[in-house]
């Protein structure tokens, strides 16, 4: 018995570091999808204009509209630096200054010209490109926000603002052209040589290697180096990986299909709607990816199968690429013969889209529970803490005190504790464990935020008594506070609790004035 218990241990432990990982990487690309989206809709505007000989790719127009389509793939280390850093707590301007000297023009243009013995402190460089890459900028600001962490401990607060980023841009760019990039160079090579092997061994073999792959590849930023192999067999008269993992595109275009078919999300709706048309049209899938793929786990496997699947009817058939293009509908005439092509590629779409419907996209550890998403019904909110009651137009912050994030009241607390308000699910659960989302069985969205930008705490003064996705009963505690700490340190500790979902009610009435204590009736919801 305590064998088996261990290795559940074991097991639960092992998808809990999973399911951060994931989890980091889904939310660092989370702020960014709608510039993805927007940028990928331009790509495929490009491409249907030049397709109907409209747009001349030697234009001004064509060259100010690509940059306009290619700015954010091309400083994607940037961007990721960005938001990778602020979601795992560290500055977000160090990890976007990290991610933008991998692209400085001093380092860029030793990449392009190809320098020999590069050195730094006498230690050799492998050179490499980093615009457009994901895999390096991961590594590289995770390391800094574990030195971020660090340097907060042991050096003094006032020299924070410039020592910390001073020492970790030392640190970390040349630990990244040094050790991080070049990692992903070796994979990379190491994948391309076993391409190899397995395209000199069987067609049907590597295309459905290939078509299970390549999604994954692309997260991880080591598709580039497969690329030359595309180039080097066209040049030979043929290209015949490319079909194969063409399947991996269009799987993830029959998985936006199949989500926004099954979900009833409407903003999960409008993602995936949003990243069709690029995908379908420019072969740029990157919202799908990083909005769905990376999002929620089943879908990983059901793109696997049908990626394939797709990929080994393409190479078992031995259709060829006959020049180099993004997999899309519009560049269907590059392949030969046409007509197997179709099959495989649109049997990697056909699958992966019945698959998500029939299956579902959501897995036990990131489904929302049914109660959770059910229409709203006619609901009285109780008071998560004792304490004053205040308007949220006396709340500092704009984004409460301009209902803006929902309508609701603030409570000034009395007693550093805050209990569920309502019979529900815990949707939302800071990692700074100072604020927390309830989702009650009748649909209302609370949230409940413990003073003014004590996030900036990072924690400390907090303690949390649930997880996410735990079910909870109204009174259950959900967070203990150190009230005078949190004053000592100099916030606010005016709590908002706000009914984010405000636009499905008629009105949010607060019901009580003056003093409340815990569990007493706050705020009635009319439908």
């Amino acid at each position: 018995m305590n064998a088996i218990n261990t290795s559940d241990s074991t097991t639960e432990k092992k998808e809990t570091v999973m399911n951060k990982i994931l989890g980091a990487i889904s939310g660092s690309f989370a702020p960014i999808l709608g510039v993805l989206a927007g940028s990928g809709l331009i790509s495929a505007l490009i491409s249907i204009l030049t397709t109907l000989g409209w747009l001349s790719p030697k234009s001004g127009t064509y060259a100010i509209l690509g940059a306009a389509g290619h700015a954010i793939f091309y400083f994607f280390p940037v961007f990721l630096g960005i938001t990778l850093a602020l979601k795992l707590g560290a500055n977000g301007y160090v990890g976007g200054a990290i991610g933008a000297a991998l692209l400085e023009p001093h380092f860029t243009n030793l990449v392009a010209s190809h320098a020999q013995n590069v050195h730094f402190l006498g230690i050799p460089v492998i050179l490499a490109s980093y615009s457009s890459t994901v895999f390096p900028i991961l590594i590289a600001v995770s390391i800094y926000s574990v030195l971020d962490k660090f340097l907060k401990k042991v050096i003094y607060k006032d020299l924070q603002m410039f020592v910390n980023p001073l020492i970790s841009l030392l640190v970390i760019v040349p630990l990244t052209v040094l050790i991080f990039g070049p990692f992903g160079t070796y994979v990379g090579g190491g994948l391309a040589v076993v391409i190899k092997l397995l395209s000199s061994t069987s067609g049907m073999l590597t295309g459905a290697v290939m078509g299970a792959a390549w999604s994954f590849l692309t997260i991880l930023g080591l598709h580039w180096a497969v690329i030359p192999i595309f180039i080097a067999n066209l040049a030979a008269g043929g290209d015949p990986l490319s079909p194969m993992i063409a399947a991996a595109p269009f799987a993830q275009i029959g998985l936006g299909l199949g989500v926004f078919f099954k979900t009833k999300d409407k903003d999960l709706k409008t993602l995936a709607a949003s990243g069709l048309v690029p995908g379908a049209l420019a072969g740029t899938t990157e919202i799908i990816t990083y909005g769905i793929l990376v999002r929620y786990k089943r879908t990983m496997l059901i793109v696997a199968i049908a990626g394939a699947i797709g990929g080994a009817i393409n190479g078992m058939f031995g259709v060829k690429g006959t020049a180099f293009a993004l997999p899309s509908f519009l560049s269907i005439p590059v392949f030969t013969p046409i007509g197997l092509y179709l099959i495989g590629t649109l049997s990697a779409l056909v699958i992966a889209m019945v698959l998500t419907i029939v299956l579902g996209y959501e897995g036990k550890s990131d489904v929302v529970p049914e109660k959770t998403i059910k229409d709203v019904n006619r609901e009285t909110i109780s008071s998560p803490l004792s304490g004053e009651i205040v308007p949220l137009s006396k709340v500092s912050d704009p984004l409460f005190s301009t209902e803006t994030v929902g309508k609701g009241i603030a409570i000034d607390p009395t007693k550093g504790e805050v209990v569920s308000p309502v019979d529900g699910v815990v949707t939302t659960l800071f990692p700074t464990e100072h604020a927390v989302g309830i989702t009650s069985e009748d649909g209302a969205e609370i949230l409940i935020i413990v003073g003014v930008n004590t996030i900036k705490l990072k924690g400390q003064f907090f303690t949390s008594h649930v997880k996410q996705w735990d079910t909870v009963k109204k009174g259950d505690l959900l967070i203990e506070f150190d009230i005078e700490n949190i004053k000592a340190a100099g916030y606010d500790v005016k709590t908002p609790v706000v009914i984010t979902n405000t636009n499905q009610y008629i009105d949010v009435v607060p019901t009580s004035e003056g003093n409340v204590q815990a569990k007493d009736e706050l705020i009635r919801l009319v439908v």
